[in-house]
């Protein structure tokens, strides 16, 4: 292969990770923000002598937030559950089961 197309193909990399990057900054501003906003809803309807700390007025930044936790390791960490090699493995794989496919 010619080192013009490592260069693509590190460039395609480099873009398909800043994607991944840039999709999870935007889902975490959405929860800063939506939760803000549970938060200003729920104090204003807060009956005088109420206290704000009950688990019903955190549901939903908690559950968010492990799904922001879990989509945010995806990004950050992706090697941690499959192993460093293992898009590039399952690639190759899946493309010699279509080659041998193919002779048949």
């Amino acid at each position: 292969m010619e080192p013009n197309h490592f260069e693509q193909e590190r460039y395609d990399r480099a873009k398909k990770r800043v994607k991944k990057i840039t999709g999870f900054y935007s889902h975490l501003l959405v929860y800063v923000v939506i939760n803000l906003m549970i938060f200003v809803i729920n104090v204003q309807e807060l009956d005088p002598g109420e206290g704000y700390f009950e688990w019903h007025n955190f549901t939903t930044l908690f559950f968010w937030g492990i799904g922001l936790l879990a989509h945010g390791l995806s990004v950050f960490m992706p090697y941690v559950v499959l192993g460093k090699n293992w898009e590039e493995k399952k690639i190759k794989e899946l493309m010699e089961k279509e080659r041998e496919s193919k002779w048949e």
